[in-house]
């Protein structure tokens, strides 16, 4: 692929041999959740099952867990209850360790029966860490490899899929090289529940930036094609001969379009620690 991609935000990340986009693992993890389980938890037998197909199931008491997230990754972590009792009991500061080789670790998040309902709804920003809300912020960001000074940014907000619609929480990424609005690209923005989804809209981005080192910026095969303000100037010309006005009704450029009323309009006030409207509202 002959391609690294940088992150300008956030935790180193390392990815497969093969491709960039996939993420294998990180140097640094927050330590989302801490939990156990036991035999009278709900839906408990599904939940070891995993355990069970690799020869893991080892105690008969249940387990204690610890799940682990970066930006653009995640982790289970079982171990024995003792050992995270011992570890919530030594975590009051939030500068406790815990010795990983005396449990296992499985890539990412279990989910599907008795997990969905035993997992909480988390977010990468949350306002009990200083972030201006919970699921509202920036996650990671990402160097454009082909316009200098460009990002690739994937952000938390608070938006609606249609405008008579009530706000979701949701999670999605932005370029600023082409501004396209992931709004209007089908299966781009996700419906923030937890790390899979933020994994997969970083995935997206990195997919985006690979694609515009390999076919370039505005190529028709290329993911990052900036309009360069055709659209804009066509309502503006539509609006001008409807009202008879000799002035835009919109800016006539798509990063100053973006700048008041797209993405890069949210993504500003992110970076300023500042709630932003609900987006499409």
């Amino acid at each position: 692929m002959g391609i690294t991609i940088t992150n300008t935000y956030g935790t180193p990340h390392h990815v497969s041999e093969d491709h960039p986009a996939h993420v294998t693992s990180c140097d640094r993890y927050r330590l989302s959740l801490v939990a156990t389980i036991t035999p009278t938890t709900p839906g408990y037998e599904d939940m070891v099952d995993m355990l069970k197909e690799n020869g893991h199931d080892t105690r008969p008491e249940g387990y204690g867990l610890i799940f682990l997230e970066s930006e653009e990754f995640s982790a289970t972590y079982f171990g024995s209850i003792e050992q995270i009792e011992q570890y919530k009991r030594e975590n009051t500061d939030g500068k406790a360790t815990f010795d990983a080789s005396q449990g296992v670790m499985y890539a990412q998040w279990p989910h599907g029966k008795g997990w969905d309902t035993f997992i909480p709804r988390t977010f990468w920003n949350v306002q009990a860490r200083g972030g201006i809300a919970d699921g509202v912020g920036i996650i990671t960001s990402f160097a454009h490899t082909e316009t200098p000074g460009a990002e690739v940014i994937v952000y938390e907000f608070e938006g609606k899929w249609l405008p008579d619609r009530e706000p979701e929480q949701l999670v999605t990424y932005h370029c600023t090289a082409c501004h396209l609005d992931t709004f209007h690209d089908s299966g781009h923005v996700h419906e923030n529940t937890g790390p899979s989804s933020r994994r997969w809209a970083a995935r997206q981005a990195r997919q985006h930036i690979i694609s515009a080192h390999r076919h370039g910026v505005g190529d028709t095969n290329s993911a990052c094609r900036p309009n360069n303000g055709a659209m804009l100037r066509t309502v503006n010309a539509l609006a001008r001969d409807m009202w008879g006005t000799t002035g835009n009704a919109l800016p006539d450029t798509d990063d100053a379009f973006c700048a008041t009323k797209g993405p890069c309009s949210i993504i500003r006030e992110l970076r300023a620690g500042v709630r932003p409207p609900v987006y499409r509202a």
